[in-house]
């Protein structure tokens, strides 16, 4: 136990020290000048996010140079976060770190537990291996429901921003004028979209090829409806056919799709009550309607047993 306690000390105390020195420590002169030239725009909220993203980072770097990843999963990590909406170069790295940590540190606290506990450090170790599992599985699982969500938005959103496109192209505008407008005018109602619209909208403005532009789009979201949206769009320009018709003639079909993935849902959700139902409802309803009968069968066998005893 002495020992246990002392190397527990040694753990915390470094731990603590590394932290204040992650916090603290003096950064480069150029990182500085940057941050007084960002300070006046941004105030104190845009101060404390770059506090926590410069820690989040400087711990990620260690980590990621330790364990560097395969170019494979690399890429599919990067392309994850963007679709999840974290398009950062640190992204990637601060994933990795939190994986890391929280891979050694829900194994320490389960440790910890056990010896607060009074119990033998030998029972913690199929909890440490489990808590260990779940520190590898948790970050992936919370990205990944992230991705789902954020992809769940956009298909949702993507129905109003052709009605807008078409709208705003039959009016005179071209496309890019008219990503613009629907930039502007859902950025309260769907941000994610009027977001992914803006960076296909400054890919173009920048010199990148509308064709390149329009495919990052697709990548960045990795929504099918948006996917084939684009490529639409590639074949009208390429083809010289009029955008504004093709945009109505997909939203119309958007829509269709839409009513038709609604009424999937609407018949999915009878199917998923049975589980509830019968978990829940139909031990109730036995218990009602047997209990009576199986009290009324107890009392008389009760009392068949106690008048046998009687006459014996």
């Amino acid at each position: 136990m002495l020992l246990i306690s002392i190397s527990t000390f040694i753990c915390i105390a470094f731990g603590v020290m590394a932290v204040y020195w992650l916090m603290f420590r003096p950064a480069s002169a150029t990182a500085a000048r940057l941050r007084e030239l960002e300070e006046p725009r941004g105030g104190l909220a845009s101060i404390e996010h770059d506090t926590v993203a410069n820690i989040a980072e400087r711990i990620a770097d260690p980590i990621s140079r330790l364990l560097p990843p395969s170019a494979a999963n690399a890429k599919k990590l990067q392309k994850q976060l963007m679709q999840a909406g974290f398009r950062s170069h640190s992204a990637p790295a601060i994933y990795r770190a939190s994986q890391f940590l929280l891979m050694l540190a829900l194994p320490a606290g389960i440790v910890l537990l056990w010896i607060a506990m009074g119990r033998p450090i030998n029972g913690a170790l199929i909890p440490g291996l489990f808590a260990f599992g779940a520190g590898f599985i948790l970050p992936r699982f919370i990205l990944n429901r992230l991705v789902a969500s954020r992809q769940l938005k956009i298909t949702w959103g993507l129905a109003d921003a052709l009605d807008l496109m078409v709208i705003t192209m039959e009016a005179g505008l071209g496309l890019n004028a008219a990503m613009l407008k629907v930039c502007e005018e859902l950025k309260e109602v769907h941000p994610d979209i009027s977001k992914e619209f803006e960076l296909a909208n400054l890919e173009i403005r920048v010199g990148r090829e509308r064709s390149e532009a329009l495919r990052n789009l697709a990548d960045r979201s990795g929504v099918d409806d948006l996917n084939s949206l684009v490529g639409m769009l590639i074949q009208a320009d390429r083809f010289g056919t009029s955008i504004a018709r093709a945009v109505r003639v997909y939203s119309d079909s958007l829509r269709t799709k839409r009513r038709q993935r609604a009424e999937q849902a609407a018949q999915k959700a009878a199917f998923k009550l049975l589980l509830p139902l019968g978990a829940l409802l139909f031990p109730t309803m036995m218990i009602v309607i047997l209990g009576p009968a199986l009290l009324n069968i107890s009392d008389m066998l009760g009392g068949g047993i106690s008048n046998s005893i009687n006459l014996r």
